[in-house]
């Protein structure tokens, strides 16, 4: 017989989810309970494994089961053993980034604390580097040994994810031969995945990703070698690269935040709430020309109600549309023969978003039905209005309601888009030639030269752009991460589960 020391129910817990498995020291105290004291010698081994708590939480939990013949005990050990170790998709070597300054300068700590315990428990191997400046990660990822990692880990905020981003895409490209600054090029996958560890003043990605900003359940993740896919938006000017995006492209509204904010680093995160209320209070609306190719191979749209959950049927139906559409007909060939849209106008906000962009303050986020990998952009544009009616707008952000449901508000699904402003301050009118033809008379009836007008600023994931001309295109999950995608329902999923310790024992 072998027998639970810990009373937990009918608790039933996926192998995919069991963190480790160790032989189990029995003391004196342990041992005088009930018929078993009469026992000379008990054999034990302790089972530590996932445990799920409420909005998305998770927990390092331990069972031990104990019994009298030690052959019997060393047999369940090694059987657990050997059914973690046909867990293949679970890493064995970390590369692993600090960023020690970021957010309240806590990501060391957190990382030696709360990480680095569960790691050594799962019998993973790490190297870590502290970030000693910015960029320090990107430029050390061209140099490193990147394919003896089975993932790349990031301690910090959003920054730090997008650091180590472009240095797994850029250095995937570079490995491969391809042209980062050519904007129709085919981007090679990274198939080394990322694991977030948050620990900054933003933790957008990971909150959309897992459902909640905690270390201790980003780190459960990476253990037990969860892989969710994630689309990724290049952004060009003039056929010259400028940075990859997975969350939020923001131009006016959100791009002046960002802008004004930075001025202010030494509020610590409170300047985002000011820069905020600042911006709000301006009120400042831009005029320009957004050209956009529909994502026709998706199967949702912005107004539907279908949030992109764990093994999501819209993503891997959409990416295997997607896919038949690139094989008939080319990249290329497609771009050339779908048919652009072109809107002109004044608008308050222009926000192009790869995922819902939820947070804590905005549990929907920016586009609730945006999905994490099926090929697309959900782009959001918030035309000229009042400013009680953007207050409207911005306060459902925070509640149920329907965010688009105003006549100032357009939202279209979009794989591609290119942005001009009317007042460019490069005096460019458009960012490719196919675009000279669709803006027409730009620089002829407003030249930028007799402008005096400020433009607004991209906000690209949380780090400002300036050029207000950009090319915009989705890349279908060209990069993974340690993650699964926001559950449905964390504790049906493990009960129903077949394979089990229950079952197991």
């Amino acid at each position: 017989q072998v027998r639970s020391c810990v009373h937990t129910g009918n608790c039933f817990v996926p192998i995919s989810e069991i963190i480790a498995v160790e032989e189990t020291e029995f003391n004196k105290k342990q041992r005088n309970i009930g018929r078993w004291q009469k026992m000379a010698k008990l054999h034990a081994f302790t089972v530590y494994y996932v445990k799920k708590a409420r909005n998305h939480r998770w927990r390092c939990s331990d069972a031990t089961f104990w019994c009298v013949d030690e052959h019997l005990c060393n047999q369940w050990t090694q059987a657990l053993k050997e059914l973690l170790e046909m867990q293949k998709s679970r890493p064995k070597q970390l590369l692993v980034y600090i960023n020690p300054y970021g957010g309240k300068r806590q990501g060391k700590r957190i990382y030696e604390q709360k990480v680095a315990p569960l790691f050594s428990l799962a019998s993973i191997s790490t190297d870590v580097v502290i970030t000693e400046h910015a960029n320090h990660a990107k430029d050390n990822l061209f140099e490193v040994n990147i394919y003896k990692y089975d993932g790349v880990v990031c301690v910090g905020g959003d920054g730090m994810f997008s650091e180590v981003m472009h240095g797994l895409i850029g250095r995937m490209q570079k490995d491969s031969g391809i042209d980062q600054n050519n904007p129709k090029a085919s981007l090679v996958q990274c198939n080394i995945r990322i694991g977030i560890i948050p620990a900054g003043s933003t933790d957008c990605i990971c909150y959309s990703t897992v459902g909640i900003s905690d270390p201790v359940t980003s780190a459960l993740h990476i253990i037990v070698g969860d892989c969710q896919p994630l689309d990724v938006s290049s952004v060009h000017h003039n056929n010259t690269f400028l940075k990859y995006s997975v969350s939020l492209l923001g131009y006016g509204f959100y791009g002046d935040i960002l802008k004004d904010s930075e001025k202010k680093r030494w509020m610590g995160p409170m300047r985002y709430d000011y820069s905020g209320f600042k911006t709000f209070l301006s009120h400042h609306y831009y005029e320009g020309t957004i050209a956009y190719q529909p994502a026709k191979h998706t199967h949702g749209s912005p107004r539907d109600k279908e949030s992109c959950r764990t093994g999501c049927y819209i993503c891997k139906q959409s990416e295997k549309q997607l896919a038949e559409q690139n094989k008939e007909h080319g990249l290329k060939h497609e771009e050339g023969e779908e048919e652009w849209k072109v809107i002109k106008g004044k608008f308050l906000a222009i926000n192009a978003v790869s995922m819902s962009c939820a947070c804590p303050r905005s549990p929907k986020g920016l586009s609730p039905a945006a999905h994490l990998a099926d090929g697309s952009a959900d782009l959001i544009l918030v035309r000229k209005c009042s400013r009680f009616d953007f207050l409207r707008y911005l306060v459902r952000h925070t509640n149920q309601d329907d965010q688009f449901d105003f006549p100032f508000v357009d939202v279209y699904r979009v794989k591609c888009f290119q942005f001009t402003s009317k007042l460019s301050e490069d005096n460019e009118s458009n960012v490719m030639d196919i675009g000279k033809k669709r803006f027409g008379q730009f620089c002829r009836d407003h030249p930028a030269c007799c402008c005096n007008i400020v433009n607004s600023t991209w906000n690209c994931d949380g780090e400002t752009l300036d050029s207000s001309a950009i090319e915009v295109r989705v890349h279908c999950q060209l990069m993974k991460l340690f993650a699964r995608g926001i559950e449905e329902d964390c504790k049906d999923e493990a009960a129903h589960s077949q394979s089990s310790i229950e079952q197991l024992l």
